[in-house]
């Protein structure tokens, strides 16, 4: 296990927060909530099948095991859901019928005070994930859009902070333009300061270094520096950069001197959905690092997205992460 979810399990344990798991028919779910509950890192509330859900091996006691068919905020949360959306055109019975969707109900737990935050997809697309999430929550205040990131530690590695960096957009934007880049950036910043308490050091990476090459693609990264650097003139950020320059020292004063971030960034930020997709892949794959995502940012309250592909520690960690973005909305 890294230091860095060490770190967000000891941070997630000094204050609880409550997290909604929607997927209580989900086995690794059922996994991951019992280590959560045995080591305190969480409260939690489980939806499903109340009576498959206690009648698992999986020791929830400390759970609150919600059955959304029968749960007694079930017309609260679809008399809510339909004042939220009735300008939209939802009407009474469709807000109804909605408290039968666990991602919906949890959403609305989210919405209405009773959870903290929300983890979901070990067995839902993102898609519908993020649906009800943006419908509900919405953005928070200030920003343009919802963008996902993954924490990367990579093993016996001296780059990045010491060997962790954040990898963005890995999961949503597929193909941001200059503008909705440098929203990535700066929110990936932010995010990164939340989890790691320490400066942020953002490069928006291309194929071309500082003008090295000259086409559409590189062109879209330096417009996306400049619009990042007069939303945030206090960040330490830079672009374009090639990955080499932007965390290998010696590559970086070479191909960028004077650089504020050039082989020192913690914060990559890839130009489209390809990139940076690959990037974590070839990543966790070939240096064998731990990826803990996709984690989203930019949602009013913290709604994370696993992969259908997870294993209970990974949820494990996610739950943990989506805790220290709680407590820091919280504090906010």
């Amino acid at each position: 296990m890294s230091a860095f979810l060490d770190s967000m399990l000891a941070r997630a344990k000094d204050d609880l927060q409550t997290i909604v798991l929607p997927e209580g028919d989900d086995e690794r779910t059922l996994q991951a909530a019992e280590r959560i509950l045995a080591e305190g890192v969480a409260n939690l509330v489980i939806l499903g099948d109340a009576a498959a859900i206690e009648a698992s091996p999986y020791a929830l006691d400390d759970a609150r095991i919600v059955d959304v068919r029968t749960a007694e905020e079930r017309a609260e949360f679809a008399a809510a859901l339909y004042e939220l959306r009735r300008h939209k055109g939802l009407t009474p019975e469709q807000a109804e019928a909605l408290m039968d969707d666990v991602l919906y109900f949890g959403v609305m737990m989210v919405k209405q005070g009773l959870a903290d935050g929300m983890v979901a997809g070990a067995c839902h697309a993102t898609g519908d994930v993020l649906r009800p999430s943006l419908q509900i929550l919405k953005t928070a205040p200030g920003v343009k859009l919802v963008s996902s990131f993954f924490v990367m530690c990579v093993p016996d590695c001296d780059l990045g902070a010491h060997g962790t960096f954040l990898f963005s957009d890995c999961g949503l934007e597929v193909q941001p333009d200059s503008e909705k880049l440098a929203h990535i950036a700066v929110n990936s910043a932010k995010s990164w300061e939340t989890l790691m308490g320490e400066e942020a050091r953002v490069a928006l990476l291309s194929h071309s270094t500082h003008g090295s090459a000259k086409n559409a693609d590189a062109a879209k990264v330096v417009e996306a520096t400049e619009i990042a650097r007069e939303l945030a003139p206090h960040l330490a950020l830079d672009g374009e950069l090639q990955l080499d320059a932007a965390i290998i020292g010696s590559v970086g004063a070479s191909k960028a001197p004077g650089s504020p971030v050039a082989g020192r960034a913690n914060v990559l930020v890839f130009p489209d959905l390809d990139a940076g997709n690959i990037g974590y892949k070839l990543v966790q794959r070939l240096a064998r690092a731990e990826a803990y995502g996709p984690v989203t940012q930019g949602i009013a309250a913290p709604v994370n997205d696993l992969s259908r592909g997870c294993s209970a520690d990974d949820i494990v960690g996610v739950i943990a992460i989506t805790c220290v973005q709680a407590q820091a909305k919280a504090a906010e």
